[in-house]
């Protein structure tokens, strides 16, 4: 009898260990947009759910990047004015692009991709485009030469192109967030770039600290950080790619008006929110707009918060947020 009751016990407890599944950590990393994109996961038996957020990354950059033959973008850029077919998820991100060039009154713009081109700052030895050139290149850029009728969508400039750039690694942020909520996870870090998304709060139940880079610094030296907890934090700064020459900074986000790089007074803009779609437009949109004007539109928004560093290294931020805070515990 004792035989047989050790042996049920041996059985119920190997049971027991087999139906329990060991929680860990796991994390993953890819190139997606040009950019590392880093995926932490905490506290789960999961561990599969990191691959499949990487395939989810390879998923949307196939629909979204205008530089991969047969996505979304590069058939409407390459479908001479004609309507094209995308999926539900591309005609509404780029109805959401189209809603924030409202907002900032044509500051921000996907159809800036020829301007972009002709610059092409990231490999960029140091040649200034002459202005026959970016009078060319700004003739083509005009948000309203976009057309958005359900699924469909058609430049009207056959000669336009389209680049989701400033909004599709948002648009990404967002939906693993999504994926990932609807898999129970319930702490996790995603960073996509200087696009972070976090989830729950760490494993101690602490917020994340997340640290805002000084521009022009070395990578990693901070003029302070934020405490995030479910939110997500986008930053944008003409320090992340340019050139230089005779003094003179060159960088990536280009003005619609005047087809150069932005000269406003900013020099970075951190947007802190709950949507990172809305964070990544919203960080390019004010830093085009300058501080003021910027600031301005971030005070009339709900739920949205900005530090701005201009460019003497000044650093202001929206009145929900104490700036004696960003100099607190890295």
């Amino acid at each position: 009898m004792k035989r047989t009751w050790r042996v049920l016990f041996l059985l119920l407890l190997a049971a027991v260990f087999t139906g329990c599944q060991v929680k860990s950590d796991y994390s993953q990393s890819g190139i997606y947009f040009d950019t590392l994109i880093s995926i932490h996961v905490y506290d789960t038996a999961d561990k599969t759910v990191v691959n499949d957020c990487l395939i989810l990354c390879e998923e949307y950059e196939k629909k979204l990047s205008k530089n991969i033959d047969n996505s979304d973008i590069y058939r409407i850029n390459h479908a001479k004015g004609q309507w094209v077919q995308v999926s539900e998820e591309t005609a509404a991100l780029i109805t959401q692009a189209l809603n924030y060039s409202e907002l900032s009154q044509g500051a921000f713009d996907i159809t800036i991709a020829p301007v972009s081109e002709l610059w092409h700052v990231t490999d960029n030895d140091g040649i200034v485009p002459k202005a026959q050139e970016i009078d060319r290149a700004l003739k083509l850029v005009d948000y309203h030469m976009v057309q958005v009728e359900n699924d469909k969508v058609r430049l009207s400039n056959p000669q336009a192109e389209i680049d989701l750039g400033g909004i599709a690694k948002g648009y990404i942020g967002d939906k693993l967030k999504e994926f990932l909520l609807k898999r129970g996870i319930t702490s996790a870090k995603i960073d996509l770039g200087g696009n972070i998304v976090v989830i729950g709060s760490k494993k101690d139940g602490s917020a994340w600290n997340i640290g805002i880079q000084e521009p022009f610094a070395e990578a990693g030296q901070v003029i302070g950080s934020v405490k995030l907890q479910d939110k997500t934090m986008v930053t944008s700064g003409i320090y992340q790619r340019y050139f230089k020459l005779e003094d003179m900074i060159y960088h990536h986000i280009m003005d619609p008006v005047t087809g150069k790089p932005s000269d406003s007074d900013v020099s970075s803009v951190t947007i802190i929110g709950t949507s990172s779609t809305e964070a990544d437009a919203l960080s390019t949109c004010c830093l085009l707009m300058g501080s003021e004007q910027g600031m301005r539109l971030i005070e009339e928004m709900e739920n949205v918060e900005a530090v701005f560093i201009t460019r003497d290294g000044e650093v202001l931020a929206s009145s929900g947020i104490d700036v004696s805070l960003l100099y607190g515990e890295q």
